[in-house]
């Protein structure tokens, strides 16, 4: 299992990013996928969630109404559309996907900063 998260970067406080995470390694279809991230000092959080197909989504409520989940099964990808985005959002975005263990990916970094 393999994933790779990218689309981070430094923006400004009301700015949007939209980060992917590449999967590869197991059937993506099948699988719901997560996005968590973890800010400096603190524990990894769930941010969102969407199932194998994509009907299902679940977001955390420190940003719901900001976010949107969607996937691609097409492109083994998972985004994650980030808007008005606020100095806390700021922290290390993980892509996981739960196969009796959990997987991770590095992580891509996201600094909400004027």
């Amino acid at each position: 299992v393999q994933l790779v998260e990218s689309g981070g970067g430094l923006v400004q406080p009301g700015g949007s990013l939209r980060l992917s995470c590449a999967a590869s390694g197991f059937t993506f279809s099948r699988y719901t996928m997560r996005w968590y991230r973890q800010a400096p000092g603190k524990e990894r959080e769930l941010v969102a969630t969407i199932s194998s197909t994509g009907g299902i989504r679940n977001y955390a409520d420190s940003m719901k109404g900001r976010n949107t989940i969607s996937r691609d099964n097409a492109k083994n990808t998972v985004y994650l559309q980030m808007n008005s985005l606020k100095p806390e959002d700021t922290a290390v975005y993980f892509c996981n996907v739960r196969n009796g263990v959990d997987y991770w990916g590095k992580g891509t970094l996201v600094t909400v900063s004027s």
